[in-house]
């Protein structure tokens, strides 16, 4: 399971720029998160073995709410909608909110951050320490 984000949460290591900078923000308004806690199961094979699955970027257990963040491709968006729609015939309990490319636009633009977009939706991993500091690995 991940971690839950607190003042003494070790390092995380994020996929992509746009998820530590949402967590940054998400610490900001001092909402808890927990980073790819679960992979939920789409698909199996005759066998029963997990074929498809998703795992959303970040819990929110105050809230009880999923949120994933798709910030590149159209084409990544439109799978993960497919995945998503997926998700809730098999989890209908479960809550997922989808962050695309304008959402997140939006969300930089309400804090200042538009200038730095092109930055956030690179293709650098991101290291964040839990302190508000960051370490770029490219990957």
């Amino acid at each position: 399971m991940g971690r839950v984000k607190r003042a003494a949460t070790p390092s995380v290591t994020f996929a992509h720029p746009s998820e530590a900078e949402f967590a940054r923000i998400l610490d900001f308004y001092q909402i808890a998160w927990i980073y790819e806690p679960r992979t939920f199961p789409l698909a199996w094979d005759a066998n029963g073995n997990i074929t498809e699955g998703f795992t959303p970027d970040f819990y929110l257990p105050d809230y009880d709410l999923y949120v994933e963040l798709t910030t590149l491709q159209q084409g990544l968006t439109t799978r993960k909608h497919r995945k998503l729609r997926l998700l809730q015939e098999l989890y209908p309990h479960i809550r997922v909110k989808l962050l695309d490319r304008d959402d997140f636009d939006a969300i930089l633009i309400k804090h200042g951050l538009e200038s730095r977009r092109d930055e956030l939706v690179g293709r650098t991993a991101i290291v964040y320490n839990g302190h508000g500091e960051t370490d770029k690995r490219t990957e």
